[in-house]
């Protein structure tokens, strides 16, 4: 989750003006529909189609190796210790950038959407198998593979998203993807809680059908859009031809200005969610909630954080990031101090829903910012590496934190480990000050 402004420009090929390239064409339209030309409807609508299910596919497996994880070992009874640790799944999306200049360098990202969904789908026909077996072990080892494979996924999403679309057009279904994204993460939520009205095998057997299902449909329905054409520097001859193209997108990311800023924003603005997210299933539970309760109180927060994602996107669209990124990364920030009063208060079910659901609200907002500010960091012809590069970092905070969340929160208790989260956040709102803002 965002002052000089600087042009990134890719070589283009020169070509007649009779013989417009494929994205030359996408972006007439664009500038067609914005006009209002007839068709400009259908197609606003087809690419809000594939949009959103792209970015529903995209949170679907991360909400399945991230929440359903930490639901299903709060309800085998593990530790908080243990609990805590299920943010090491994490890693894959932390280290994603490693393989990323592959979905760039080798095949479309087309193609590597659609593989990575199949495969998705038969790593969760194998967790459904056994999930309630009793074989914690294997089920901890799936729920890595279903990591991995998630992670590339992301890849080729985000990438084929930034081909796909203009800049004006990135930002203005901004909102539209973190939606659909936190849609799934609603999904996420109702497997919890279908999972306490049958099992958690039944969850991951219907998870397996959807993704499968949504392959299939990507395969037949998304666009074909050209590839962008990459810098020299990455298509030099000689010996050291192929390591200098994987480590050009690397160069390319560092060589933009301010970019010692950026670093640093991208790996703090989500630091203070992540503990907190970490701890929040065991939290609700210390408040009397059970499997059942806990995904449906999850679902509320999810519809209201699709909301805010919305509205983040609109805000974006409204008013630019430069005035936006400072006030929502406060409120944010601030946002944490709700779980604070839930815990140090204790109150009734109602009260629950309504704190959790206004911080999943303002963390929707927050999202927003996040997405458009990676985006703005993607140099043409590197926007799959760059993005994962960018999206990989932001992971980088929610895995450390998470990872010692169930420690610090065993040692301290619950009040003094939000309280902690909170003042994690800080440094985020800080640099939002000074990061490049377009």
């Amino acid at each position: 989750m965002e002052a000089a402004v600087t042009s990134h420009k890719s070589v283009e090929p020169a070509v007649p003006a009779r013989a417009a390239l494929p994205e030359q064409r996408a972006e007439a339209a664009g500038r067609s529909a914005a006009a209002g030309t007839p068709g400009a409807a259908a197609r606003g609508a087809s690419r809000g189609l594939w949009i959103s299910s792209t970015y529903f596919a995209e949170g679907l497996p991360y909400a399945i190796a991230h929440k359903v994880a930490g639901e299903f070992f709060t309800a085998a009874g593990a530790s908080l210790e243990i609990i805590g640790l299920v943010s090491l799944y994490g890693l894959p999306w932390n280290l994603k950038f490693l393989w990323s200049p592959l979905v760039d360098l080798h095949g479309s990202s087309r193609r590597w959407l659609v593989g990575a969904e199949i495969a998705l789908a038969v790593i969760l026909l194998g967790l459904a198998a056994a999930a309630d077996s009793g074989a914690l072990g294997l089920v901890a080892a799936l729920f890595g593979l279903v990591a991995v494979a998630a992670a590339t996924h992301d890849i080729a999403v985000d990438g084929f998203y930034l081909q796909a679309l203009d800049k004006d057009a990135q930002a203005a279904f901004s909102g539209l993807r973190v939606g659909a994204y936190r849609l799934a993460l609603l999904a996420g939520a109702l497997l919890v809680a279908f999972a306490g009205w049958a099992s958690f095998g039944a969850s991951f057997a219907v998870a397996a059908i959807g993704l499968a299902l949504l392959a299939g449909a990507h395969g037949v329905g998304l666009p074909r859009p050209a590839a962008a054409a990459r810098p020299e520097a990455a298509v030099a001859p000689g010996a050291a031809a192929g390591l200098r193209r994987y480590a050009e997108p690397f160069r390319a990311f560092l060589r933009q200005p301010g970019i010692a800023s950026s670093l640093a924003f991208i790996l703090c603005y989500r630091a203070g969610d992540a503990l907190m997210f970490a701890m929040s299933s065991p939290l609700l539970k210390s408040l009397g909630l059970d499997t059942a309760a806990r995904g449906n109180v999850g679902g509320i927060g999810t519809v209201a954080s699709i909301a805010g994602s919305t509205l983040g996107g609109v805000l974006i669209k409204r008013w630019g990031l430069a005035r936006t990124i400072f006030p929502i990364a406060l409120a944010q920030s601030l946002a944490i101090l709700l779980y604070v009063a839930l815990s140090w208060s204790r109150p009734a079910l109602p009260w629950i829903v309504a704190l959790v659901t206004l911080e999943q609200l303002v963390a929707g907002v927050g999202t927003a910012v996040l997405v458009v500010f990676l985006m703005r960091r993607c140099v043409d012809g590197y926007k799959s590496s760059h993005f994962a590069i960018g999206s990989a970092l932001m992971s980088v905070s929610a895995t450390f934190a998470g990872s010692v969340s169930g420690y610090l929160a065993a040692r301290v208790g619950f009040t003094a480990f939000f309280a902690i989260a909170f003042a994690a956040s800080i440094p985020g709102v800080v640099l939002s000050r000074w990061v490049p803002r377009d």
